[in-house]
C-alpha cells in the first residue's frame, strides 16, 4: 500500500482527538497522569488517558499493557479495544489487532476508523479479498468520504486493477478535489495504464498549484 495513504490512515486511526503537543509536553502529561494513577490506580479514565499518551509517544507496548489492564475489568471498553488494536498493528501483531477490531465492530459496526483499521490489518495479513470486502462496506456506509475511496483505490492499484483504481480516485477527488496525495496517486495509476499525457497534465496542475516541480521529477520522468 502506498506510503501516502498509510500516512492518511495513520492520522485517521490514531488518537487525533488530542491536541498537538511536543514530545516533551507529552512526556510531561504522562508524568502528571502517572502521578494521578498512583493515587487512583483503578481509574479507567486515567488509564485511557495514559494509553492515549503512550500512543502519541509511540510507546506501543506500554499502551497495549495499559489497555490490557482496562479490558480485564471492562471487556467491552471500546476505547481500550481500539487503542490496543492500533498499538498491536504498530508492533506487527496483526492477528491480535484483527481480533480487537473485529470485537470492536461487533459492538459498533458503523465506526469508520475501526473498519479502516481492520482493512489495513487484513492487508498486512495478505488477506486482500477480506480487505476489499471491508473497503466495499466502507464505501456503502460512508459514500461521502473521500478517504474510503482513496484507500480502496490503493488496494486496487496494488492488485493491478487499474480501471477500478482510477474510478475510485476520481470519486475521491470529486469529494476532495484539491487533495495533492490523491492527484499524485491518480497520476501514478494513469502512468501504469500508459496514459502518460493525462498523467503529465495532472502533474502540471500540481506545479501550477504550488508544488515544487523537483518533488515530482521521478513521476515526470515516467511520463516521457
Amino acid at each position: 500500500m502506498k506510503i501516502k495513504i498509510i500516512c492518511i490512515l495513520t492520522l485517521l486511526l490514531g488518537v487525533t482527538a488530542l491536541k498537538a503537543q511536543t514530545q516533551k509536553q507529552w512526556r510531561d502529561s504522562l508524568s502528571v497522569i502517572n502521578s494521578q494513577l498512583y493515587l487512583h490506580p483503578d481509574s479507567t479514565d486515567l488509564l485511557l488517558q495514559k494509553a492515549a499518551v503512550n500512543l502519541q509517544l509511540l510507546e506501543w507496548e506500554d499502551a497495549a499493557e495499559t489497555c490490557n489492564a482496562i479490558l480485564k475489568k471492562d471487556t467491552v471498553n471500546l476505547s481500550a479495544l481500539y487503542f490496543r488494536a492500533y498499538a498491536n498493528n504498530n508492533m506487527r501483531r496483526y492477528e491480535l489487532a484483527r481480533n480487537d477490531y473485529e470485537d470492536f465492530l461487533r459492538m459498533s459496526p458503523r465506526n469508520m476508523q475501526a473498519r479502516l483499521g481492520l482493512a489495513y490489518t487484513y492487508i498486512q495479513l495478505k488477506r486482500n479479498a477480506q480487505a476489499m470486502d471491508e473497503f466495499n462496506n466502507l464505501v456503502e456506509m460512508f459514500p461521502d468520504s473521500s478517504i474510503v475511496y482513496a484507500a480502496r483505490a490503493e488496494l486496487e492499484k496494488e492488485m493491478r486493477s487499474y480501471e477500478t483504481a482510477l474510478y475510485d480516485y476520481n470519486e475521491a477527488l470529486k469529494r476532495e478535489p484539491d487533495n495533492q496525495d490523491y492527484i499524485i496517486s491518480k497520476a501514478e495509476v494513469l502512468i501504469s495504464m500508459d496514459r502518460k499525457r493525462e498523467a503529465k497534465a495532472l502533474l502540471d496542475q500540481l506545479v501550477r498549484s504550488g508544488v515544487a516541480r523537483g518533488a515530482l521529477k521521478d513521476l515526470y520522468a515516467k511520463c516521457k
